[in-house]
């Protein structure tokens, strides 16, 4: 990062689709220049991070070229449970100058979630606070190695530069500076980025990332879950939910949530100030291909790793809010968030996917009663991802949450001047985009 760029790539790539928008920046202003989606080669890529760098570079090279993008440097996202892991730790305030690098590096030696030892880090104090704290908050990042060199073997492979490797929550809270500055002053934006097998629920206070949570799950257990109950193929399914499926106006959330995706979670902590990662030295274009990690139980709040008796088999959490095992009342519920509901829906296809969304419902409910438990309060809850189309979707949760559910558009306050594609295309992809969008104005901020 010699240089400031005026034109770069934004690229996320996903289980399901690889997104690509070009962003260029002349003084305060910025455009994007071009925009792409492509199908990510399937077995590629999922929840873990990429496992083929060979074909999503052919992919990525494809939509480029189709785009009509030319800058040659990229800012691309890592992600997945094996791939990074993001926090924001409360620190002793101290000398940021003198005393917070060995601190630092003491706090990500000990923090390390990944069977693979070799890392990338890096950390940046939090802007804001109360500077009389005894307390500052610092955002960690750190990656295997082998997962930073196999995100920039997929760069390199497209015949671009990778110029900024980045992470969802921090591309997305610069996404919110420029399209939405007026939540910069906001407490508790919660943006909700539901994914294909992944959703992404992030917390912001004043611009700053506070409680981040990747949680398995998407659109693609929803066709699934159609594909099932009308016995039809995936595809069929999939134009089915798109095409005809629409959630009714009248339902909600039962009251009284379960075991949301019967699976633990990990944090996902970050900062908005950070920089994350820039690209560094030269890495070799050979596949590097991604050490395998052991299974490990991660605090869904802390994200650290959690000791187990010899003979569980299963996480268990010691004050874990989110944790499966059944007890008489979820933790930190509040009532006053809860409201009557209906039971189901008179809509038969509801009946296929309720229990899928009503999942949902109760991973957004218990992250904002964990941010209620800390003094905070979710002002607007906002959706974006390519899971987050399905008709109907906004209005079921602001009913079931009794809190105010919109959707997101990156594409707000931003100049669109493509050469490929038009208006249509763009309203199609423009919930896809955010985070391919928050990366390209990585060069913004």
């Amino acid at each position: 990062m010699a240089k400031k760029l005026s034109s770069v790539l934004g690229i996320d790539i996903g289980s399901h689709s690889i997104k690509v928008a070009e962003v260029k920046t002349s003084g305060n202003s910025a455009t994007v220049t071009a925009i792409g989606v492509v199908a990510t080669p399937e077995g590629a890529v999922d929840y873990s991070g990429v496992y083929n760098s060979d074909e999503v570079g052919k992919a990525l090279a494809e939509v480029l070229k189709a785009s009509g993008a030319s800058s040659t440097s990229a800012v691309v996202t890592i992600a997945g449970q094996q791939s990074v892991l993001v926090r924001v730790i409360p620190v002793p305030r101290m000398d940021v100058d003198k005393e917070l690098q060995s601190h630092m590096e003491w706090e990500i030696s000990k923090n390390i979630p990944f069977a693979e030892t070799t890392i990338q880090s890096d950390y940046k104090v939090v802007e804001g606070g109360d500077p009389n704290s005894a307390e500052m908050d610092v955002v960690m990042a750190m990656a295997p190695q082998s997962a930073i060199d196999t995100i920039v073997d997929c760069i390199k492979k497209a015949g671009k530069k990778p110029y900024a490797i980045d992470v969802e929550p921090l591309g997305l809270a610069r996404s919110m500076k420029s399209s939405y500055p007026q939540w910069a002053g906001e407490n508790g934006v919660c943006i909700v980025d539901i994914g294909h097998s992944t959703t992404s629920i992030n917390i912001y206070d004043q611009g700053n990332l506070v409680l981040p949570r990747p949680v398995p799950g998407g659109g693609e257990m929803v066709t699934r879950a159609i594909a099932d109950a009308k016995q039809i193929g995936i595809q069929e399914a999939e134009d089915y939910k798109v095409g005809r499926f629409a959630i009714s106006e009248e339902v909600a959330a039962n009251q009284g949530f379960g075991n949301p995706f019967g699976n633990a979670t990990q944090a996902f902590d970050g900062g908005f100030a950070v920089d994350a990662y820039s690209a560094a030295d030269p890495v070799s274009n050979a596949t590097a291909s991604m050490s395998p990690m052991d299974e490990l139980a991660i605090d869904p709040i802390t994200g650290l790793p959690i000791d187990q008796p010899a003979e569980s088999t299963a996480p268990t959490y010691a004050n874990d809010p989110f944790s499966s095992s059944p007890a008489p009342e979820p933790a930190f519920v509040s009532d006053n968030l809860m409201m009557p509901v209906a039971a189901h829906s008179s809509d038969e296809d509801f009946g296929a996917v309720q229990g899928i969304l009503e999942d949902l419902v109760g991973e957004l409910q218990r992250s904002i009663d964990y941010y209620a438990s800390r003094g905070g309060n979710v002002s607007r809850v906002v959706l974006c991802g390519g899971g987050s189309k399905l008709r109907g979707l906004s209005g079921y949760l602001s009913r079931s949450l009794n809190t105010p559910v919109e959707m997101y558009d990156a594409f707000n306050g931003l100049g669109f001047a493509s050469k490929k594609v038009g208006m249509d295309y763009l309203n199609e992809h423009r919930q896809e985009l955010a985070v391919a969008i928050g990366n390209g104005l990585h060069i913004a901020y």
